[in-house]
């Protein structure tokens, strides 16, 4: 059974990533490495889609990178782990809360996993013990829901200083850096970023680019680390032009942040 988005990234490298749909909107991603031929998920959403393409491979699991703990994310982790005899692996500050783990890790931790190089980053906000894990060599961050594209997770957990902290972290990678995240939420994340950006073209161009794609029933993501730079507000709060649109100059990022993190909880 082929994936919706059959486009992978990362074959240079030896790395083959395939992004699979499952539930309403969610997204993981297998990360298969043909040469040492081991392969992990970001989070698992529905371990019976994941088997399903697994199986469909020819590939089995070797890990599982857990973003965070919230259901949607981890909800596989047990019946894959059964089937596979998979190692979880999860942040140190979630362990108690995510099912089945095997190893903790921390901020800037860098992971070995068959010839799959990944750095740790944590980035609290959405929850206090989310973390992101970069692929250098496959080019791309899996940024669960932390950063989606035109927009970021709601704070559940962590403060806008936290959250922003975090973006930032995510802005400072290679602009080459392709984007994976938890959810298909980029139209309704294009109409709020519209509605407090009006005046950004290249915002613009990438609203009219969403509806084609979701019209055609494909996927927004992943999406361009320099594209969202460009497009999406919550990566922008530092800039003159943003918050001059939102009357907001001479704030402080961490101010602005927290000022239009509330009027997305509210759009």
């Amino acid at each position: 059974m082929p994936s919706v988005n059959p486009e992978n990234s990362g074959t240079e490298s030896g790395i083959e990533i395939v992004q699979l749909p499952c539930l309403s909107d969610n997204y993981c991603s297998l990360v298969h490495h043909h040469d040492s031929d081991t392969t992990l998920v970001i989070d698992t959403p529905d371990a019976e889609e994941i088997t399903r393409q697994l199986e469909y491979r020819g590939w089995s699991l070797d890990y599982v990178l857990t973003t965070h703990h919230h259901w949607d994310h981890i909800d596989g982790h047990e019946q894959l782990k059964e089937k596979f005899g998979c190692k979880i692996i999860g942040s140190l500050a979630d362990h108690e809360r995510i099912p089945g783990i095997d190893l903790t890790v921390n901020d800037d931790q860098q992971l070995q996993l068959g010839d799959i190089n990944i750095q740790v980053i944590a980035t609290p906000g959405h929850t206090l013990g989310h973390v992101c894990y970069w692929l250098p060599e496959a080019e791309a961050v899996f940024t669960g829901d932390t950063l989606f594209s035109l927009g970021c997770g709601r704070l559940f957990e962590g403060t806008a200083e936290q959250m922003w902290h975090s973006i930032q972290k995510i802005r400072s990678l290679p602009q080459q850096t392709m984007i994976y995240c938890g959810h298909e939420y980029t139209a309704s994340n294009a109409k709020f970023a519209a509605h407090i950006d009006p005046e950004n073209t290249r915002l613009q161009q990438r609203q009219m680019e969403i509806t084609e794609l979701r019209e055609a029933g494909l996927p927004t993501v992943p999406v361009s680390l320099k594209l969202e730079q460009e497009t999406n507000p919550f990566m922008r709060v530092d800039l003159q032009a943003l918050q001059q649109s939102l009357s907001l100059s001479g704030y402080s990022a961490e101010q602005v942040f927290a000022h239009i993190r509330k009027l997305k909880d509210q759009f």
